[in-house]
């Protein structure tokens, strides 16, 4: 258990820490010796990041150095899976980094580093920026806990430039998540530019006033609202990303939460009729229908999705989808007929199997929030438990592979204080950051082998209640620090007190990042 005076100030805490004697001064005479490209690229970020801050680069080279000291990268012979494993040796001569595989195990050990810069000696660069570090030499060996490290955020309610989105995932690669799914289409807009459909962006991203104030006084300005991100933006997102060693999930809503695209082609719903897109939240009657144009539609729309998004996985929503009108739908009730399905919740697992397929044929897996599982799950879709946990333990005992997602404690978008009046409007709940950070993603009651398909958890930022960049980083942070903990470290390096005390240390690391982060934990 780790001490609240002796640990290092590092978040998440790394899995085996040995302090050894000496110390290693870093500063602009420090040399980077590179002799394999694949580390370059860390390299050049580690590099960005200290000429930003501090006002100097380090040299790089491939020559052996014979005086003063250096930082140097080796990779060993290594299992698959454990590219993101490091080792980071520190002795008064050299930093070296060992990384597994030559993958994140490079980036995560430059993070680390980073945070290991003394930051009570740190000074703004409004005044003389210091150039010389004193690192303690220590041995660190470190390994994830879990594979899926994820942050989520919703750009449909409430929308961000791609400037905010690189920050974002700035901040989230620093505390070493790994994934960032992107919520990119609702009731209240459409953001993923389609050439195929043109009329979802023209119509689909702009809604003709929003909801202003609590839900219950369901109260509206009359602005028109919107925005969304141009296939080339998205791709300079991804390779952003992809260059901190985070994967990029989209979510393409499906067979809810669709009112924009309807409103943008009225005939994929049930009614054809003419629509709006949203201005409130909650949700909509007005879905896509299950007739075969839908669904060439969809495919037509994964289609481009695909060709931007190189991971794994799509995430298709799957969630709060009335069955209203499918109930009363001509073609739906005509598809429960031929399929012979007991009811339109079968016709929804329908649904959601025929996209998988379509996906599972392009090379894709499909997750899904835990409503996917009613009806029946598609054969291998991946389940995001969202509604507690009780979604991702059905999921995980069938073998289906989870992501942790639990409205307690893993919703930013709920409160962080008990004092409401002081905190800007939200949704609702309360999610402090002692409950975030205990949280154990691994339900006790799944068996070893069942526990095997866990394979992480992510927090949600849903922006209804969240009006702009500096309220997103309130709502986030710090509560993803102490996930990434959660996700990161073992159990028994864990502490909170501990914790919070690393974490204000660390909060210069957040000044430096001009991140607007709430400050309830720096109170008694």
């Amino acid at each position: 258990m780790l001490s609240q005076k002796t640990a290092l100030p590092i978040i998440p805490y790394p899995n085996e820490v040995v302090l050894q004697a000496g110390q290693f001064t870093l500063s602009p005479q420090t040399k980077i010796v590179v002799k394999n490209d694949a580390f370059k690229n860390d390299v050049d970020i580690f590099n960005d990041y200290l000429e930003k801050n501090y006002g100097f680069k380090l040299e790089i080279t491939d020559n052996i150095i014979k005086t003063g000291n250096f930082i140097s990268f080796s990779y060993p012979d290594f299992e698959a899976g454990f590219y993101e494993n490091y080792h980071l040796d520190i002795n008064p001569a050299r930093i070296h980094i060992v990384a597994e595989g030559k993958g994140a195990g490079a980036f995560y050990a430059l993070q680390t580093l980073i945070q290991l810069i003394p930051s009570q000696e740190i000074k703004s660069l409004k005044t003389a920026p210091q150039k010389t570090f004193i690192l303690p030499c220590v041995s660190i060996k470190d390994r994830p806990s879990y594979t899926w490290r994820g942050m989520h955020l919703d750009v449909c309610r409430h929308f961000f430039p791609t400037s905010f989105i690189k920050k974002y995932i700035d901040i989230i690669a620093m505390y070493k998540f790994n994934t960032f799914h992107w919520h990119l289409t609702e009731d209240q807009g459409w953001r993923i530019e389609i050439k195929k459909y043109p009329k979802l962006t023209s119509v689909g991203a702009w809604r003709n006033g929003t909801m202003i104030g609590k839900y219950r006084d369901q109260k509206y300005d009359t602005i028109r609202y919107g925005g969304f991100y141009t296939q080339e933006e998205i791709k300079e997102i991804v390779a952003y990303a992809s260059a901190r060693h985070i994967t990029v999930v989209p979510e393409i809503e499906m067979p809810g939460h669709s009112l924009a695209a309807i409103a943008a082609y009225p005939w994929l719903s049930c009614t054809g009729k003419k629509q709006e897109v949203a201005k409130g939240w909650g949700v909509f009657d007005d879905v896509y229908c299950t007739k075969d144009s839908v669904f060439n539609f969809l495919q037509g729309v994964l289609d481009e999705v695909i060709a931007l998004f190189p991971g794994k996985y799509i995430h298709i929503g799957g969630d709060e989808c009335p069955k209203t009108r499918w109930k009363t739908c001509a073609n739906c009730q005509k598809r429960i007929k031929e399929l012979g399905l007991k009811d339109e919740h079968e016709l929804q697992s329908y649904f959601i199997t025929r996209m998988e397929k379509y996906l599972n044929s392009k090379g894709k897996q499909i997750i899904g929030w835990d409503e996917i599982l009613e009806g029946g799950l598609a054969p291998n879709a991946a389940v995001m438990s969202w509604r507690g946990t009780e979604g991702g333990i059905a999921a995980a005992k069938q073998q289906h592979f989870v992501v942790m997602s639990p409205g307690k404690p893993c919703y930013f978008d709920h409160y962080q204080s008990k004092d409401k009046t002081k905190e800007p409007l939200a949704i609702g709940g309360y999610n402090p950051l002692d409950s975030v950070y205990n949280y154990n993603p691994t339900p006790k009651i799944l068996t070893t082998k069942e526990s095997e398909f866990i394979m992480g958890a992510q927090a949600n930022v849903w922006t209804e209640y969240i009006l702009n960049e500096k309220q997103v980083e309130y709502m986030a942070v710090p509560r993803l620090i102490a996930l990434s903990e959660v996700l990161w470290t073992q159990p028994e390096y864990k502490n909170f007190n501990n914790f919070i005390s690393r974490l204000k240390i660390n909060r210069v690391i957040l000044d430096k990042m001009n991140v607007n982060y709430a400050k309830h934990f720096l109170k008694p």
